[in-house]
Order: structure tokens, then C-alpha cells, then sequence
């Protein structure tokens, strides 16, 4: 992609356009002495051990350095947006600010919250993690500092001139970096469907900040040829929206002025430190670590092989054989990638990840387990707890929300870092088996798809895995990047399946609104309404009371009654801004006829009951269980409803109680319920995420449904104007249906008391049957229990006595026929008896056929003999009906004829004669 990139700055300040010798790229320079671009691997860095920005910065002073020079320049500062991004579906977690206004702002469906805007956004990407700790450079969280601006049609803020010179005077003026060793190199930008030209802005061979200008999105199938252009590979076509996407990072610019060995000293200090003195790691030559960051720095490590020429070279430059400085350096990654790994998990689990095997979970989890694992490696016995709290304790006062979630994050690490312990013991047997069967087949080595599987459904790290294998002399490679791939692999979120098909979009598209009465007056029982379409057996009016099933809320019933005729609706369903309304006889409904609805409105209001019921719980389970607690998915019933939520441990009884208690008492103070349309970003700004608990609300404009002092929620269902019209909430019962999921089935109102009615009723009959009150049914069942087991135990001795007084007895029945001995008779007993009693008798030469008054029979058949036990219970079924089959020693079944018992066992016996 060609592009004139010559900005203003450029033309009016002397800048040179030149062309790297090395990469091939061209770059903007000061210096008319400089040749290459800047960028590594055309340069090494050269800020380490000389800073190249004076001043020493902490993170939050650069943090704030570079908000407040944008606000000065007419940006309106936005506060950071949690790191799971609730307002899309498409991505696990954000991992860059513009992801902050994907979809919404950029297609110009939500206004920006400010615009121009500045943020430090929080961003974790999976990518790079088998390189962090190692690279000194590469983490999976840093901060984006970012300024955007939006130019929608007819209405432009800035572009590529105001963008390059912001940068270059944030730098210069603001930082005091030396103009003349600043380079701006061109290279243009791809990424989530979208590209345009951009600026990296580099500085002593570090890139300090990325200046893209979105300008194209993927370009159709029917595209304009004149407007396509290729852009690394792919086609796309102009935007109509241009967004300046800008990208500084937070870290690396701490780091360029502290000129530390690594970037994790310059930022984790905090973490790195304690852990260094705690795990007795010795202090070494500073000039290791820092060469070590020079040479990674010229390239990434893709794998073992680039991990090994890098480890040559550093030792090269220090003077040290390779396994010295393999020694030297380990314990460091290990501590950096720690430090780094937990400050993710804690921006992680304070915005409301839960670990568990999916999606984000599952990344959350990847990173507590990989951590232990080096904490393990160092000789470290700390619970991850400690660690995650030490960044809870320094970032608090930048980040107040992770102090409010102390008690659940550390709760939620503990509760895994058991779980894991477990896991390993489990696990250990579980390899063992695998390496048999390997052995067996004569491999000895376990293949990699082995390690991801062991790694995916049984969170065994590979290392684990190497562990055990290795004692059983089985080799174990691993892949360097091996929890990249498990993390490309979680990041492919699953496709969404069509929704039941209705009618094809096309065909209501140009019909108007249907105007929607159920959210004018939610209590219309009745209304009158004109036809404006019929497709098959569909119908459309120009206005409706018939709820379409959406968010979890099942479509409306009832008739709608067409020249005197009532006919039956039997399904609801919205497609585009149109309602439609299956009907049982649509040949009598034309365009123009009156109608006259019903609602079967005991179905419409213990829906509503159930839905503003879902509302009032989650404020109760959140209040009760932590701010962790999201809606994972709710469905109503007339008689029940469910209500899913991600949580990391079963709900307690007394939990229960009080989620329950709590419920009712906001259902008994009758609160206003409350609903109002707002565009996205003034909702969004007012309430914050959580009014996306029921998934991603689309549209410009959202209904945001207010429980007073309770609850809110962007919501499209029908819900009662006030919580005392509820009625009772009654939780029936929870259960765990995946991982980090609780489900919760309750009733309100009508069906709450049939409930509790119907339970009432069981206990009454209970308590009769046990001839105590009620309140005696608990001891009382307890004592029956108890003598009951008791009993059994008797029955069980009675019946092993029984059963050896039976093999007695049959000793003493043997017959001969020819060579064999035979012993044939009808007894009392179970199978089970008698199985036992055959075995028993079972010897060489002899055969055994035992058959019960009930019907079962047992064949058994000694050593030394040419018969099989499976061809005489052949001979028994057919004299006496029934079937049966076993091995050769012994086989069992049931005759249908229990009269024809005799007969059969004198039938084996003739065959054995």
C-alpha cells in the first residue's frame, strides 16, 4: 500500500524521509547522519543502563503525565473499562484500547464517551506468553495509553498532521526525549477487520508508541474494484468513519526512564523484590540480565531453537559457558514472569472473570496453574494468594475496586490453587496409565497432542506430565510456545447457531415498525389491531400485545379473533423491527382486516413474575456472594425459572437462606420498578457494564430496566412496575452445571406457593406414614435409617450362614454320570446366592446347575472338562423358555418357566451322559 505519509511537521520542521538499509521500510528522521530505522533488529536498544527520559517515573506518574497533557490539549479523559469486555461477544478480553469502542462507537451506533478522548486502557494479550520473563520486555498485561479521536461523516476532529505532532511534543516537551533520536517509521497496520497507514514511533531503539489511522474495513465480495486496496495481503475498502487509533505503551516508557536490565524492574519492583529475598536468589551481574534484554530484544522466540541461539550469544558477550548463565538467569524468569502473571490475574478476577475450562476461564486458570508451577520450580512454599495480594496492596490506590474485591479474588485463588493440588494427585495416575498403554505399543515418547489434551481436560502442565513420564523412562518434549498454542486454542470462540428459522428477513424488511404495546402498558390483556402482512402461516400487525421471546422470556399465547372466529396464536417471534404472530388458520387473516387479540395472561404474569423475580435475585446473590457474580443465562417458565451465574464454589445452605431472605424482603418494600431508552454510551456511562448481565443488548439506543436502589439492567422483557407484585420467591434448589457456572431454579408468585403447597403436602403424608407430627419427621426418619442399616447387616450375615449351610447341603447331592461329577437342584436364594454357592462348588470335573423358585438359574463347570457353561444354559432355556449366556466356566439367566425347572436340569444331565 502506497500512501503519501508527509504531514505537516515533516514539511515544515526539516524532517528526512529515508529508507532503511536493513528492513527495507521507510522512516522520518531529524538526524541527517542516521542510516537505519530505529526499530530492532536494525538497532539495538541503547537506553539500558543510560536512561533515555531524565526524570525516574513510577506508573502512575507517567500515567498521568500523558492524560493530563491530552486533556490540556482538548481531550476528555475516560476512565479505564474492565479488562472483560462485556459490551461485545465476539473477544475474550480486551487487548487493546480501541477494543473499548468496537462495535459500537467505531460503526457510529453509540456516540464515543468524549471525542476526542485520552485512557490508560488495561490490556491483556496471550500471545507473547511463553516470552515473558525471558525477553525483558514482553508481558501478558500492559497498559495502553491511548488518544482517539472520531471522524464521522461531515463531522472531522483531527487526523495524521495534529496526531504525529501531539506525539512528537508529548515526547519532547512533556518527557524531554531528544528530538533528533526520535524516529517515525511507516508501517502500515492490520487487525480486527479493519487497516490503515501508520506511524511506529521509535526512540534509542525501543518502539515507544503505535500511530495508526483506521481508515479501511474488509472489503466485501461485491466491492467497487476502483475502491479495493491491498493491505498485507488482504483487500479492503474505505471506511466511512476515520479513526485515529493511537497505542503508547505505559511500561515501556517507565522502563526507558529507569533504563533498568528489564522492563519487570522497572514496573514490578514491588513483587520481583520480596520473591528474589524469599526464594534466596542470588545476586548477579547486572550486565547478564542486560545483555540478555539487548540481544532479545532483536528478535522474538518462536521457539527452543531461538531460545538456544539467544542464550549462545548472551553468553558470548558476558564470557560464561552457557549452563552458567542458564543457572544464573532462571530463578529471574521465573520471578518476572510470576510478578507478571499475577498482576493479570488480579485485573482479571476484580472485573469478574471466573476460572474455570472456557473462554476466559480458562486463560484466568492458564495463568494461575502456569504460576504455581514456577513457584513450585523456584522451591517456593507461598500460597499465589500472598503474591496476588502484594499487587492488591500497591495498585489499590490507582485501582480502588481490587481493595472492594480483596476478600472474593483471594478467596477464588485459594479455592483453585486446592483444586489444582488435587488435580495433580489425580493426575499422576492418570499419566501412568497413558505411558503403559504407550509402552505397550513400544513408544517411548509421549506425542504432543498427549501433553494439550492432558493440559485441556485434566489441567495437568506439562511439566507434571514430564515429571512423572520421565521416572517411567518415557521422554517428554515441550514445545516452548506450548501455552501459546493452548491459548490460541481457547481464544477460537465457538460460532453461533442460527436461531430457529422464521421468515427470511428479506420479506419483512421493508414493512413498518410493529408498534409495541406490551412495553407501553405491560398489564394489556386485550387490544385491537389491523393486519398488515400474512407469510405462510405468520401474521403481522401494525401493533401488538403478544410479547416476542427474547432475553430469555418465552413469546406470549393466546387468540386473536378475525371476523368472529377466535383462532389460536401459538408462537411470537421478532424479525428485524416486526413482530409476527403464528396462527392455526392463516388463510382466514388478509391485509386491511381488524383483529381483536387476547393474552393468555396467566401465562404473561407469572412470566413477568418470574423476570422481575431474576432481577431482584441477582441483586440479592450479588450482595450476598461478591461483585464476581454474573448472569451466565436465565430462562422462564409459568412454573419455574432459572437463573445461571458464574461463581467459583457451591452455594451454601446458609448462603441460600439468605440470597432467599434477602429477596423477599425487597419483593415485601415494593420497590418502583422502573424502565427508560437511553443511548448506549450515556447507559453505559450512568450504570457501568453491568447493565450487559443478560448478554450484549444491540442497538443505539438500550432499555434500561431499574429496580429502585437494586438492580439495573439493559433489558427487552415485560416486568411488573412494582416488586411487591411478585409475590413469594422460593430458590427449590441449585446445581453446578460446568465449571464456575451455578444454576439456580426457583419459583415466584402462584407457583411458589404451589411449591410450597405441594412440599407441605409430602411432609404431612410423611409425618402419617411415620404416625409423629411434622416436626418429628427428621429424628424419626433418622431412627428408621438407622435400624434399617442395622437390619441389612443382619439379613447380609444371615444370608452368607444360609448360603454355607446350601453348599453343605449340595456336597452331599453329588451324582456320577460317566466321568462327570453333577450336582442339579431347585433352591432358595438370589442370583446372588446362588453364584456364590456355584462358585464354591465349582471343581475339577464337576458340573454345577443351580436354579432358584424365582427362575434364575446358574451353570458353572469345572477344569478338565470339553463343555462349555454358555451351551448348557442353552439346553436349560430351551426346555424352560427365558435366556442367559456367559463364559465358558460359568453362565447365568432366567427361565420363563419356573415349573419346568426339573425338567431342564434332567436335560443337562442327559447330555452329560
Amino acid at each position: 500500500m502506497s500512501m503519501d505519509m508527509t504531514t505537516r511537521m515533516f514539511k515544515e520542521e526539516g524532517w528526512i524521509r529515508k529508507r532503511c538499509p536493513k528492513c527495507g521500510k521507510y522512516f522520518w528522521t531529524l538526524d541527517p547522519d542516521r542510516e537505519t530505522c530505529g526499530d530492532p533488529p536494525c538497532d539495538e536498544y541503547q537506553f539500558i543502563g543510560k536512561p533515555g527520559i531524565l526524570k525516574k517515573y513510577t506508573l502512575d506518574e507517567m500515567r498521568e503525565k500523558f492524560l493530563s497533557f491530552f486533556e490540556k490539549h482538548g481531550h476528555g479523559r475516560v476512565k479505564r473499562y474492565p479488562v472483560l469486555p462485556r459490551w461485545r461477544d465476539d473477544v475474550l478480553l480486551v487487548g487493546a484500547s480501541i477494543m473499548d469502542f468496537q462495535p459500537w462507537v467505531i460503526s457510529g451506533e453509540a456516540d464515543p464517551p468524549a471525542n476526542p478522548l485520552t485512557i490508560s486502557q488495561p490490556s491483556i494479550r496471550f500471545t507473547d506468553i511463553d516470552n515473558v520473563g525471558i525477553t525483558g520486555r514482553h508481558f501478558t498485561i500492559f497498559e495502553m495509553m491511548a488518544h482517539h479521536a472520531f471522524n464521522y461523516p461531515g463531522k472531522p476532529i483531527y487526523w495524521m498532521d495534529e496526531t504525529v505532532e501531539l506525539a512528537f511534543e508529548f515526547f519532547t516537551k512533556e518527557l524531554k526525549m531528544k528530538p533528533e533520536d526520535i524516529t517515525f517509521k511507516e508501517n502500515p497496520w492490520a487487525g480486527g477487520g479493519n487497516a490503515g497507514p501508520a506511524f511506529e514511533v521509535l526512540y534509542r531503539g525501543l518502539e515507544v508508541a503505535t500511530l495508526v489511522f483506521m481508515q479501511y474495513k474488509k472489503a466485501p465480495e461485491n466491492a467497487d474494484p476502483s475502491q479495493v486496496v491491498e493491505i498485507k495481503g488482504d483487500y479492503y475498502v474505505p471506511m466511512e468513519t476515520k479513526v485515529v487509533d493511537t497505542g503508547y505503551g505505559l511500561e515501556r516508557l517507565v522502563w526507558m526512564s529507569h533504563g533498568t536490565p528489564t522492563a519487570y524492574d522497572a514496573v514490578l519492583g514491588y513483587v520481583i523484590e520480596p520473591l528474589k529475598r524469599m526464594a534466596g536468589v542470588e545476586k548477579i551481574d547486572e550486565r547478564i540480565l542486560m545483555e540478555n534484554s539487548r540481544l532479545a530484544g532483536m528478535f522474538d522466540i518462536e521457539d527452543m531453537g531461538d531460545l538456544r541461539y539467544l542464550r549462545e550469544q548472551v553468553a558470548k558477550r558476558v564470557g560464561i559457558s552457557v549452563e552458567e548463565l542458564e543457572k544464573a538467569v532462571r530463578p529471574y524468569e521465573l520471578i518476572y514472569a510470576i510478578a507478571d502473571h499475577t498482576k493479570a490475574l488480579t485485573f482479571m478476577l476484580a472485573d469478574g472473570v471466573i476460572p474455570s475450562n472456557v473462554k476466559a476461564g480458562y486463560l484466568a486458570r492458564l495463568l494461575i496453574r502456569k504460576s504455581i508451577r514456577h513457584l513450585r520450580e523456584l522451591g517456593l512454599e507461598i500460597p499465589l494468594a500472598e503474591i496476588v495480594a502484594m499487587h492488591i496492596k500497591e495498585l489499590s490506590p490507582t485501582f480502588p475496586e481490587f481493595k472492594e474485591m480483596e476478600d472474593v479474588i483471594l478467596d477464588i485463588i485459594n479455592v483453585e490453587e486446592k483444586r489444582y493440588h488435587e488435580t495433580l494427585r489425580r493426575g499422576s495416575d492418570l499419566v501412568k496409565r497413558e505411558i503403559a498403554k504407550l509402552k505397550k505399543k513400544g513408544i517411548n515418547e509421549l506425542p504432543l497432542e498427549k501433553l494439550i489434551l492432558f493440559y485441556e481436560s485434566h489441567g495437568l502442565t506439562p511439566e507434571i506430565v514430564a515429571e512423572v513420564a520421565q521416572k517411567e523412562g518415557i521422554k517428554v518434549e515441550i514445545p516452548d510456545n506450548f501455552y501459546t498454542l493452548v491459548a490460541k486454542q481457547a481464544e477460537k470462540t465457538e460460532k453461533k447457531t442460527a436461531a430457529e428459522y422464521v421468515v427470511d428477513f428479506e420479506l419483512v424488511k421493508d414493512l413498518p415498525e410493529t408498534r409495541t404495546l406490551y412495553y407501553e402498558d405491560p398489564f394489556m390483556k386485550e387490544f385491537d389491531a389491523e393486519v398488515v402482512k400474512v407469510i405462510d402461516d405468520w401474521v403481522v400487525l401494525n401493533q401488538t400485545a403478544f410479547y416476542p421471546e427474547g432475553g430469555g422470556q418465552p413469546y406470549d399465547t393466546g387468540t386473536l379473533e378475525v371476523n368472529g372466529e377466535e383462532v389460536k396464536v401459538t408462537n411470537v417471534q421478532k424479525v428485524g423491527k416486526v413482530i409476527l404472530h403464528r396462527v392455526e388458520k392463516p388463510e382466514l387473516f388478509k391485509p386491511g382486516v381488524k383483529v381483536h387479540g387476547k393474552l393468555d395472561w396467566d401465562r404473561r404474569i407469572q412470566h413477568m413474575r418470574h423476570h422481575t423475580g431474576t432481577h431482584v435475585l441477582m441483586g440479592a446473590l450479588v450482595r450476598v456472594l461478591g461483585k464476581h457474580v454474573w448472569q451466565a443465562g436465565s430462562q422462564l417458565h409459568k412454573d419455574w425459572a432459572r437463573l445461571d451465574i458464574s461463581h467459583y464454589k457451591r452455594i451454601t445452605e446458609e448462603e441460600l437462606r439468605e440470597i432467599e431472605r434477602l429477596a423477599n424482603r425487597v419483593v415485601m418494600e415494593n420497590r418502583k420498578v422502573t424502565w427508560e431508552w437511553l443511548p448506549r454510551t450515556e447507559a453505559e456511562m450512568k450504570y457501568g457494564f453491568r447493565l450487559y448481565q443478560g448478554g450484549v443488548v444491540p442497538g443505539r439506543v438500550i432499555r434500561v430496566l431499574k429496580i429502585e436502589d437494586w438492580d439495573v439492567q439493559a433489558c427487552g422483557g415485560t416486568h411488573l412496575p412494582n416488586t411487591g407484585l411478585i409475590g413469594p420467591i422460593k430458590i427449590l434448589r441449585t446445581e453446578r452445571i460446568q465449571d464456575g457456572v451455578e444454576r439456580i431454579i426457583f419459583a415466584a408468585g402462584e407457583a411458589a406457593i404451589d411449591w410450597m403447597q405441594e412440599t407441605e403436602k409430602l411432609l404431612k403424608k410423611t409425618a402419617e406414614i411415620f404416625r409423629v407430627p411434622p416436626e418429628k419427621v427428621p429424628e424419626t426418619a433418622e431412627r428408621f435409617f438407622n435400624e434399617w442399616k442395622e437390619a441389612r447387616k443382619e439379613v447380609e450375615k444371615l444370608r452368607k450362614e444360609l448360603a454355607k449351610l446350601l453348599v453343605y447341603e449340595l456336597e452331599n447331592k453329588v451324582e456320577k454320570v460317566g466321568e462327570v461329577e453333577f450336582i442339579g437342584a431347585v433352591v432358595e436364594g438370589t442370583m446372588d446366592d446362588l453364584r456364590e454357592a456355584a462358585n464354591r462348588l465349582r471343581k475339577e470335573k464337576r458340573v454345577v446347575v443351580l436354579i432358584s423358585r424365582e427362575g434364575h438359574f446358574v451353570v458353572a463347570v469345572g477344569d478338565g472338562l470339553d463343555l462349555k457353561a454358555g451351551e448348557l444354559a442353552k439346553i436349560i432355556t430351551s426346555v424352560a423358555g427365558g435366556g442367559g449366556g456367559g463364559r465358558k466356566e460359568l453362565a447365568q439367566g432366567r427361565i420363563k418357566n419356573p415349573l419346568k425347572a426339573e425338567e431342564a436340569i434332567e436335560e443337562v444331565k442327559k447330555r452329560l451322559g
